[in-house]
C-alpha cells in the first residue's frame, strides 16, 4: 500500500496504541498518510495531550468542518488511496455507519467510500460483551462496562460490504504486512 486515509473519532479508548503504531508504521515505511479527525476526535486528541504531535507526526492533517468538508471522500471513492482506516472508532461513529447514518466527516466517508472499491478498515471499541479496562488521560486505569447495543452494532458492522473489522490496534501491522514494533 502506498497510500492510507486514516480517520479518528472521539475514542480516548485505544487511541494511544493506535497512534503509536500509526507513527511506528509511518517511520518504517514510505507510506503516505492522510489523517482526518471528527470534531470529537480533536477533543480527544487534546484532552490526551496528543494534539501538537500528531499535527507534527503527520503533515497531510485534516480537521472535521463538516460532513463533507474537507472534501476526502471523492479521492477515496475514486481510489486515490489503497486504504481507509477508522482506529479507533466511538460506538457513536459504529452506530451511525451500521444504519447508513452520514453526518460527520467520518460517517460520511465511510458511507461514500463503501461505494468504490477502496477497502474499509475499522478498529470498534466496543467489541466484546462484558468489561474493558482502560486508561484515563492520566494514565489510571478505568474498567467499563460495554452496552450490549454498542458490541451489536459493530457486530452489524462487521456484515457490511467492504467492511473489515480491526480487533486490535496491532491488526493494523498485519494488514500493512509489517513486523510490529519492537520485533
Amino acid at each position: 500500500m502506498k497510500r492510507i486515509a486514516w480517520g479518528i473519532t472521539g475514542s480516548g479508548d485505544l487511541i494511544k496504541e493506535t497512534y503509536d503504531i500509526m507513527v511506528d508504521i509511518k517511520k518504517k515505511t514510505d507510506i503516505e498518510f492522510m489523517v482526518f479527525l471528527s470534531r470529537e476526535g480533536e477533543t480527544v486528541m487534546k484532552w490526551y495531550r496528543m494534539w501538537d504531535n500528531i499535527q507534527k507526526d503527520f503533515s497531510n492533517f485534516k480537521t472535521d468542518s463538516g460532513p463533507n468538508s474537507p472534501f476526502i471522500a471523492g479521492p477515496l471513492q475514486v481510489g486515490h488511496y489503497d486504504a481507509l482506516i477508522i482506529a479507533p472508532a466511538t460506538a457513536n461513529s459504529v452506530a451511525k455507519i451500521a444504519h447508513g447514518i452520514a453526518d460527520t466527516l467520518v460517517t460520511n466517508v465511510v458511507a461514500q467510500t463503501a461505494k468504490g472499491q477502496t477497502p474499509i478498515y475499522v478498529l470498534p471499541v466496543d467489541q466484546v460483551r462484558g468489561d474493558v479496562t482502560t486508561y484515563a488521560p492520566s494514565g489510571r486505569k478505568m474498567k467499563l462496562k460495554m452496552r450490549d447495543i454498542d458490541v451489536t452494532n459493530s457486530e452489524k458492522l462487521a456484515e457490511m460490504e467492504n467492511m473489515h473489522i480491526l480487533t486490535k490496534p496491532d491488526d493494523i501491522y498485519e494488514l500493512l504486512n509489517i513486523e510490529p514494533k519492537g520485533d
